[in-house]
């Protein structure tokens, strides 16, 4: 009997002990940090996907999906938000302006365009 096996139906690694195969159960994952968009999105799928859950976290790959998540949602809210600026016409002038409508303004568009990440991405 060979000493190490990897199911190909589930991934996973298993190691022959005493004549029965264990899974390796240590994570081989890189451990990110997780900013506010992973940890909403974690939060969502914990409570509304938890196959899908049970599966990342036994495959190892829930850090890196959401840290993939995470990054992908803050290039989004970023890009979003750069281009409302633009569409609005918000800018520095403005700023100097009137700072309180500059404010606001940044606000709403800061609002929108986390309301459409968390649809398209997080829940």
């Amino acid at each position: 009997m060979k000493k190490y096996i990897t199911d190909e139906k589930n991934g996973l690694d298993y190691t022959l002990v005493n004549g029965v195969y264990l899974p390796n159960l240590f994570s081989t994952e890189t451990n990110y940090e997780i900013g506010h968009w992973g940890q909403r999105h974690l939060d969502y799928i914990i409570k509304h996907y938890k196959v899908f859950y049970t599966s990342l976290k036994t495959s190892c790959k829930l850090n890196t999906y959401l840290h993939d998540v995470d990054v992908r949602a803050t290039e989004m809210h970023d890009r979003i938000v750069k281009q409302l600026k633009e569409q609005q016409g918000i800018n520095k002038q403005l700023k100097a302006d009137d700072m309180m409508a500059w404010v606001q303004a940044m606000n709403n568009i800061t609002n929108q365009a986390r309301e459409i990440v968390n649809s398209e991405l997080i829940y």
